[in-house]
This record gives structure tokens, sequence and C-alpha cells, in this order.
């Protein structure tokens, strides 16, 4: 087996610098030998804060990463960087400068200005309390007032979507499906081009159930993980989704976020959003 590398990255900015980490590590997603080192500075918005850091940069050598807009800060990172040898990425100013050169309008050099309070911010809220309100079917009603209804089996993310999706300003209600279990006579009411159904492989299912089973320290099989009770299930699903002619995504081998995306495509919301 491969001997790990440690990489330490020094992640600067002048909010709370999500932004740098994340991309970091997308970056780092495609690397599974590398053992990363992540030391975080944010609200590094003083040159007696950046000194500091830079100070320590010279001990440890690292990966410079930063999003600094305020002031001079980030052409002193740069050019501390360059003096010293040290391997530097600015991710906001050349999109910025870049910006500035197509429409000469000057940026703000508002630190965090993404994450201001504003309505967006507190639509985003209502919308996340939307989804636990109408989690797991708890008032049909929600039905008639979400963007999207979420439908499955138990295990195939729809409460994680439904927080995922609501994160872009998207009222979503879910409901679980369960053979022989009333289907609220709200969810006919609702535009099919709004509900998506979703779906699994048996495998994949019986593993997950399993898997949660174990977690709750009980009895891995039983009839909830059974291959034929989740077939039947299964089989429920799809001959509903077929009665509502709704969009079906199959989340086997999905991660959250690729089965948003399908979901916002379908909308013709993959170029937009609320937010």
């Amino acid at each position: 087996m491969p001997v790990k590398q440690e990489i330490k990255f020094f992640i600067i900015s002048d909010s709370v610098g999500e932004t740098a980490l994340n991309l970091t590590k997308a970056a780092l997603a495609q690397y599974a030998n590398v053992d990363p080192i992540y030391y975080r500075f944010p609200f590094t918005n003083t040159d007696q804060r950046l000194e500091s850091v830079l100070k320590q940069a010279l001990t440890e050598q690292p990966i410079l990463i930063h999003t600094l807009v305020t002031g001079d800060l980030s052409k002193k990172i740069n050019q501390f960087a360059s003096d010293n040898n040290l391997t530097c990425f600015d991710l906001l100013n050349p999109i910025m400068d870049e910006i500035t050169k197509r429409t000469q309008e000057k940026p703000r050099g508002e630190a965090g200005a993404i994450h201001r309070l504003n309505d967006r911010y507190f639509d985003r809220i209502s919308a996340m309390e939307f989804a636990v309100m109408y989690d797991d079917g708890k008032d049909p009603k929600g039905f008639l007032e979400a963007d999207i209804v979420l439908l499955g089996v138990s295990r195939t993310s729809k409460t994680p979507l439904s927080l995922f999706l609501a994160n872009r300003n998207l009222k979503v209600a879910n409901l679980p499906l369960v053979p022989a279990a009333h289907i609220p006579e709200q969810l006919w009411q609702v535009d099919p081009q709004k509900i998506i159904g979703l779906t699994t492989d048996v495998s994949v299912l019986n593993n997950f159930r399993r898997e949660r089973m174990i977690a709750y320290g009980l009895n891995p099989d039983t009839a909830y993980s059974d291959t034929q009770q989740i077939t039947a299930e299964l089989s429920f699903a799809n001959d509903l989704y077929a009665k509502l002619g709704c969009y079906v995504i199959n989340t086997a081998h999905r991660s959250i976020e690729e089965t948003a995306t399908l979901i916002l495509e379908h909308l013709g919301l993959d170029n937009y959003s609320k937010a």
C-alpha cells in the first residue's frame, strides 16, 4: 500500500474561509495518498494578523490558499510568497480583476459579502424550516406548497436531498413509501413535473439497511433488510411513479450533489438558483 504523503495547507481568509477550504478539499478528493493538514486562519483582516500568519508559514512551508479581498492584504501575501519561494493560490482576485477590466466597476473590498444577512438569506432559512416541517410526510398539505416533492422507500436519501435543495432556497417536502400504505390525496393534486421519484438497486439498499441496523446495535438480518421485501418495496414505488407520471432517479451510485443536479436540470434550474 502506498505511503500517504503529508501536505500542509494554510487556508487564509478575511471572512470565515469556507470558499478556500471547500475548493482545496475538492482538489484533494482526487488524491487517495495525500494526508492533508489544514491550518485555518479566518478573519485575517489586518496587517498585524497577516504578518503573524506569514511568520508561521516560513516555519511550516505550506501551500498558501487565500480569498483575501480587504485592502492590500492579497498583494502583500502574494508578494511575500514570491519573495520566500512559497506556493500561493489567490482564488478570488484574478477573477475580480477580469470582471473589473470588463465592467470598469471597482470591487467593494467587503469581506464575507457572500454571507450578508439579506432577504435571500432569510428565504433560505425559511426553506430549511419548510423541509424539516414537511419531512417524512408529516403533513401532506405541504405537498401543495412545495417547489419539489420527493418520493422514495426508506434509505433513498430523501431527507438529505430535501435539506440540500432547501439550501438553494427551494421548498421541499418528502414522503416515505411503504407497500399498501395510504397515499395522501394531496399528492395526486401536485403537478407531476414537481414530483421526483427516487429509486435504487436492491443490493445497495440491502447494504444500507444492514449498516443502519448494525449502527443501532440491532440484528441486521430482519424483514427491513430482506432482499425480497426490498424488491417488493421498490416495485411498489416504481408502479406509483408510473401512475403519477413523475421523473425517476436511481440514487444507487450517486452522491447527494449529483442527484440534486439531475433534479435541478429536470426543473430547468441547473443554471439558476433562488439563492
